[in-house]
């Protein structure tokens, strides 16, 4: 009997430290985004932005590879810097944001490659759901914010194929690069 006492009290002091190993971090919006470049005609890059994210990081302060993220992408604010382009990436020619306004994603694992981290999930777009492989750098910090709290970064990147999300399949290749190259920046705040 009192051993039974002595384990539930080791494992009464225990579940706090194994809950305080993981921790939830939310996107700042105002310094979170999403770039993309495409070749345009072979010869040079557009590039564009995503400017809204809303990511959750939880955190596993203790074996980072038993992480997790989802994101979501506002695709309606989609900016090439030139107005027709954007309202023509909107249009159901590409985005059709009218349809598929957002974009998810939702990692399935996490793992250490060299100072990288190797993030695998699935990334929902266009109403296609395809895996993707996140090359990232991070956690940089914590720092604190201005707004006292602790304040992290992450930078991963990735490349898509458009078609295959069904995004331009009119557009050959030659016109408009098949490989998209996604680049996330999230500044992710404790909670």
């Amino acid at each position: 009997m009192k051993r039974i006492a002595t384990l539930a009290g080791i494992l009464a002091l225990a579940a706090p430290l194994a809950l305080a190993q993981t921790s939830t971090w939310t996107s700042d919006p105002a310094h979170s985004e999403v770039d993309f470049s495409v070749t345009h005609l072979t010869i040079s890059k557009v590039h564009g932005r995503f400017g809204h994210v809303t990511a959750t990081v939880t955190l596993n302060e203790a074996d980072i590879t038993k992480s997790s993220v989802t994101a979501t992408i506002d695709v309606t604010g989609v900016d090439t810097g030139e107005e027709a382009r954007n309202n023509h990436l909107k249009s159901d020619s590409f985005f059709n944001v009218a349809k598929f306004p957002t974009a998810t994603f939702t990692s399935t694992s996490v793992a250490r490659s060299g100072g990288q981290l190797s993030i695998a999930g699935n990334l929902t777009l266009h109403g296609v759901t395809l895996p993707v492989v996140l090359v990232a750098d991070g956690p940089v910090g914590p720092v604190p914010g201005m707004d006292h709290k602790q304040h992290a970064g992450f930078s991963a990147s990735t490349t898509i194929s458009r078609t295959a999300f069904g995004i331009g399949t009119a557009f050959p290749s030659g016109a408009i690069g098949d490989d998209v190259k996604l680049n996330i920046d999230l500044d992710v705040v404790k909670q």
